[in-house]
C-alpha cells in the first residue's frame, strides 16, 4: 500500500497555530467540506498553512505524505473514513521566518488557534523570555508571543486587515487571544499594539467534537479503510459543532454551509458547551480515575458516577439562558456521545491541566448559581474534590498546578485543609464561603470511601 496520492491543493488562505489532532477532525475538516461544496462561485478554494504549538513532530510525520490524513468518524457500531487535503503546507511551528512569511502573506485572511486553555495563560518565565527575544527582532516561544510576532511581520510588510479566530475551551476565548496580544505588543511595540487594534479582528468560537489520541490500531483501521498506509490518521466521533462571534474583515471560508452557526452572541453556546460537556468530561475524569478506569465510556458504565454526572447537569440547566427542550435535547446528546465505547477518549487526556479548566468549567456554574440566591451544587463540589484527591496521585499532568499539589501533599489525610487550599488556589473570591469549603470537605471523606486502584467489576459479574 502507499500513502495517499498528491492531490491538487488549494492556495494558502488561513495559517493555523496548534496542528494537533481536534483541528484537523474540525476546523481543518470543515475548510475541506466547506471546498468541495464550492457554493461562492469563482472564488479560490481556502487551504491552510497549519504550524505546530509545542512538538514539531506532527508537522515531520504529516509533511512525509504531503499532509494529506484519514479522517475516521467512529460511530457506535462502524467506522466511515474519508481522505482530508485541506492542509496546504504543514510546518515545525519554531521555523520562525517560514511563520512570520505566512502570517505576512497578503492572500491570508484568517489565523486560528488551537492553543489550549493553557497556551493563553504561559508562565511569566516564558512571558519574560518573548518579551526580550521579540524587542531584539528573534522569535517567540509562547502562543502569544508568536502571534505577537507574526503580526508585526505582517504590519511590515503593509499587509491589511486579518482576523484571528480562537478555537478553544475558553470563554469569550476571542476577547483572551485579543488581551494577551495586546498586552504583549504593548511591551514590545506600542505602535505595533495600536495597529492590531485598529486591523485585527478576534473571532471567538465555541467548538465541540470529542477526538481521542490516535492509537497503532487506528493507523490499521485507516489503511483497511482507504487502502493507503497513513502515519498520522485522526479518529473522532460522528458529531460536531461549531459557533462563532466576530467580523472576518478580509473575508472567509463558506463554512456555514457545512454546519457552522454564526451568531452576534456566543456566550449562551459557550455556557451550554462548557456547563454540560465539559464540565462532565471533568467529572467523569478525576472521578472515573480514581476508581481505575481508563476511558469515558469506562466512567459511564459506574452507577454512582453517572448519577453524580446527572446531578451536575440538574446544577448547572438553571444557570442556561435555553429552554427546557433544547437543555434535554443537549443532554440527550452528551449521553449518547459519552456512552459510544468505540470511542476511547483516555481520562487522563481530559485530565490534563484542571487547574486551568475547572474555573471556567465548575466554578462559573457554581457562581451562577450563588449569585442567583442557590446552594453550591452537591456534583460540583465533588468534581473539585475528586480534584484535590487526583493531585496526591503520581500522574498528574498539570504544571500549573504543582504548587499546590506539593502543598496538599504535605497534609493528604486532613480533609478540611484540603478543601481550603483548593478552593483558595482555584477561586481565592470563594475562600470564604464556608458553605462551599465544608461541602467539599464532606465529598473528599465521601470519595475517600470509594477510591480503588482497580475498576470494580461491571454489573452483573462474578
Amino acid at each position: 500500500m502507499t500513502t495517499p496520492p498528491r492531490s491538487e491543493r488549494h492556495p494558502v488562505r488561513i495559517v493555523h497555530l496548534g496542528l494537533g489532532a481536534f483541528h484537523r477532525a474540525h476546523q481543518a475538516w470543515y475548510t475541506q467540506r466547506a471546498n468541495e461544496r464550492g457554493d461562492r462561485a469563482g472564488e479560490a478554494g481556502w487551504g491552510i498553512a497549519a504550524f505546530t504549538g509545542r512538538s514539531p513532530e506532527a508537522a515531520r510525520v504529516l509533511a512525509a505524505q504531503d499532509a494529506v490524513y484519514t479522517l475516521i468518524e467512529r460511530g457506535p457500531d462502524t467506522d466511515a473514513a474519508i481522505i482530508v487535503d485541506a492542509l496546504s503546507t504543514v510546518a515545525d511551528g519554531g521555523d520562525t521566518a517560514r511563520w512570520r512569511a505566512a502570517v505576512a502573506d497578503p492572500a491570508v485572511a484568517v489565523l486560528t488557534l488551537t492553543v489550549t486553555e493553557a497556551g493563553y495563560r504561559p508562565s511569566a518565565a516564558a512571558l519574560d523570555a518573548d518579551r526580550a527575544s521579540l524587542a531584539t527582532g528573534d522569535g517567540a516561544s509562547t502562543a502569544p508571543g508568536r502571534l505577537v510576532d507574526g503580526l508585526r511581520a505582517r504590519r511590515a510588510a503593509g499587509v491589511g486587515a486579518i482576523a484571528v479566530v480562537s478555537c478553544d475551551n475558553l470563554p469569550d476565548n476571542g476577547r483572551v487571544a485579543r488581551d494577551a496580544v495586546l498586552g504583549l505588543a504593548q511591551d514590545v511595540d506600542a505602535e505595533l499594539a495600536e495597529w492590531i487594534e485598529s486591523s485585527v479582528s478576534f473571532v471567538s468560537s465555541m467548538v465541540d467534537r470529542i477526538t481521542p489520541a490516535t492509537t497503532a490500531a487506528d493507523r490499521a483501521t485507516a489503511a483497511r479503510l482507504t487502502g493507503y498506509d497513513d502515519a498520522a490518521p485522526v479518529v473522532t466521533e460522528p458529531f460536531s459543532e461549531w459557533v462563532l462571534s466576530g467580523a472576518f474583515p478580509a473575508g472567509r471560508p463558506a463554512w456555514e454551509t457545512v454546519g457552522a452557526q454564526f451568531v452576534d452572541d456566543i456566550e449562551p453556546y459557550e455556557r451550554r458547551k462548557l456547563w454540560l460537556l465539559n464540565a462532565g468530561h471533568s467529572l467523569l475524569a478525576y472521578r472515573g480515575l480514581l476508581r481505575g478506569y481508563a476511558t469515558i465510556a469506562e466512567a459511564m458504565g459506574d452507577d454512582a458516577i453517572v448519577a453524580d454526572l446527572e446531578a451536575l447537569w440538574a446544577e448547572a440547566r438553571t444557570e442556561l439562558p435555553f429552554d427546557a427542550d433544547t437543555v434535554d435535547a443537549a443532554i440527550a446528546a452528551l449521553r449518547d456521545r459519552f456512552g459510544n465505547a468505540r470511542i476511547e477518549h483516555r481520562l487522563a487526556q481530559i485530565a490534563t491541566d484542571g487547574s486551568q479548566k475547572l474555573g471556567p468549567r465548575i466554578l462559573d456554574p457554581l457562581r451562577s448559581r450563588l449569585a442567583a440566591g442557590r446552594a453550591p451544587g452537591d456534583a460540583q463540589a465533588g468534581v473539585l474534590a475528586a480534584w484535590a484527591l487526583h493531585l496526591l496521585g503520581d500522574d498528574v499532568r498539570d504544571p500549573a498546578a504543582a504548587p499546590l499539589a506539593e502543598r496538599l501533599r504535605a497534609h493528604p489525610d486532613d480533609d478540611a485543609a484540603l478543601a481550603t487550599a483548593v478552593v483558595t488556589e482555584l477561586a481565592p473570591d470563594l475562600a470564604g464561603d464556608a458553605s462551599l469549603t465544608d461541602l467539599i470537605q464532606s465529598r473528599i471523606a465521601h470519595l475517600r470511601t470509594g477510591v480503588t486502584t482497580e475498576p470494580p467489576l461491571p454489573t452483573g459479574a462474578h
